[in-house]
């Protein structure tokens, strides 16, 4: 399928792009040889074969959820650089404004 200049403006100005005339024909030549392929993939029966959201198989690579005993909350709040009643100590960010 052969674009005309005029196509080619039209496309350009939908994309809020500026073209020169040398660009016009690259892009006629270009956009051409694109619509020119997907002619060519409409021709292929893609009957019987599933709708893919990706190219590549993809898994659940995460582990199954099994239920464990959790740090206590004094061995949790250990590490922190402060702590108060067993809780994480943090720097107010919010001011009283």
């Amino acid at each position: 399928m052969k674009l005309s200049q005029q196509e080619v403006e039209y496309v350009a100005d939908l994309a809020r792009i500026q073209v020169s005339e040398g660009e016009k024909d690259q892009l006629s030549q270009h956009l051409s040889s694109i619509l020119t392929y997907m002619e060519e993939l409409n021709q292929v029966d893609t009957n019987g074969v599933s709708p893919m959201a990706s190219v590549v198989s993809q898994a659940n690579v995460l582990r199954d959820d099994e239920v464990r005993e959790s740090l206590p909350q004094d061995k949790s709040v250990g590490n922190a650089p402060a702590a108060k009643d067993g809780l994480f100590q943090v720097p107010k960010i919010i001011s009283d404004r």
